[in-house]
């Protein structure tokens, strides 16, 4: 399957609610390093189209690294979406024993410390790399945690048997405040303000609908919340099928790197270096544990680079638009071309899009251990 990808076989599937599947993903003992994640992380799956091709959705992880060994089986929870063509795919034809084409783990969407006191807010399915962290948290935390978890009705509520028997187990630890639409309205503002006012001091995540998660963001900067302190998760569709990229630099000849004066599909660069602040440079970079030096020629994003030698550095869209290629700037200055997710703590603390990066100092040095 290459080094980017790998075929995962299904060993559950767990009906969440009439609209949202648990898939349960069985990873052998070879691959268990190359699948170990964090909480609140998600996985890049291929789904098959019914006209032979295929597309590329990134689903979060619901499931928990603890207290199991990294890399045993892990969870993705998909709720089906109105003419959605991957969710759909997901809840009607997977069952037991089919086999999916995943990358490994990817994200930043997840805490620094699972003893820290968190504010977790949800909608939806927004819920899923939330529920991963709280899992993480009560089992290998001890911290306390606060979910405030929006949804249309009763039965639209995702994990609502397991969060009731978590809220029991852990009465000092956990609270879960549920919004249900259909008693109460819409979450407004002032709501969501007066909910969160007394949990504000905590470091926040949020993941839900763009609608909700613009409401509560500016119900949290009412309360003075830092925008630090605020983690949230979006995902963009994914317009082109990285795994078809992976599939084709499998057997492209070895050794070859664009021109600095082309973007990364080979059409013009938008901006020339000089007239974009782009430099030559050289790239130290530290990947599962070695250090690698190179030159990096303007114009060239990071991501191109490195796979173009040798190097099996994570990516997913190739868009800016999932994190999947995120790594850290330890020293030196880039920019990137495009950012969908990474939000001003990611920024502040260094992290970039690989796929998206080019450098503007004579020498950069990034890291994907950190």
């Amino acid at each position: 399957m290459g080094a980017g990808f790998h075929r995962l076989r299904v060993s559950e599937v767990t009906a969440e609610t009439v609209d949202a599947v648990s898939l349960t993903l069985r990873v052998p003992p070879e691959l268990a390093p190359r699948y170990a994640y964090r909480p609140g992380q998600f996985l890049t799956l291929r789904i098959p189209t019914a006209d032979g091709s295929a597309l590329a959705r990134c689903y979060s992880l619901s499931s928990s690294p603890h207290p199991v060994n990294p890399g045993a089986d892990l969870t993705v929870t998909v709720k089906r979406v109105a003419e959605g063509r991957g969710s759909n795919w997901l809840c009607d034809h997977v069952e037991v024993g089919v086999e999916l084409d995943t990358m490994p783990p990817a994200g930043t969407f997840t805490p620094r410390s699972l003893d820290a006191d968190l504010l977790l807010v949800a909608a939806g399915s927004g819920i899923t790399p939330v529920m991963s962290i709280l899992r993480a948290a009560l089992a290998a935390g001890s911290g306390r945690l606060v979910l405030l978890y929006a949804n249309r009705d009763e039965r639209s509520v995702i994990f609502a048997d397991e969060l009731r028997e978590l809220a029991a187990a852990y009465p000092a630890r956990l609270v879960v405040l549920h919004w249900l639409e259909s008693l109460q309205g819409l979450p407004g503002r002032a709501a969501l303000a007066a909910l969160a006012a007394p949990h504000a001091e905590r470091e926040v995540f949020l993941c839900g609908p763009a609608p909700f998660m613009d409401a509560m963001t500016h119900a949290l900067r009412d309360l003075g919340v830092p925008r630090k302190r605020l983690h949230i998760e979006r995902f963009v569709s994914l317009t082109e099928d990285p795994f078809a990229a992976l599939a084709d630099a499998s057997v492209a000849a070895a050794g070859s790197v664009e021109s600095p004066a082309e973007s990364s599909d080979g059409s013009p660069a938008e901006d020339s270096a000089e007239d974009s602040g782009e430099m030559d440079s050289s790239v130290e970079v530290r990947l599962d544990g070695e250090h690698h030096t190179f030159r990096w020629p303007a114009g060239t994003v990071l991501l191109d680079l490195l796979r173009d030698r040798g190097l099996d550095a994570p990516f997913s869209c190739r868009e800016g638009a999932c994190s999947a290629c995120a790594c850290r700037v330890t020293a030196g200055e880039v920019k990137m071309r495009r950012n969908e997710v990474l939000d001003q703590t990611d920024l502040d603390e260094g992290y970039v899009l690989a796929c998206q990066a080019l450098p503007i100092t004579e020498s950069v040095s990034v890291s994907y251990d950190e």
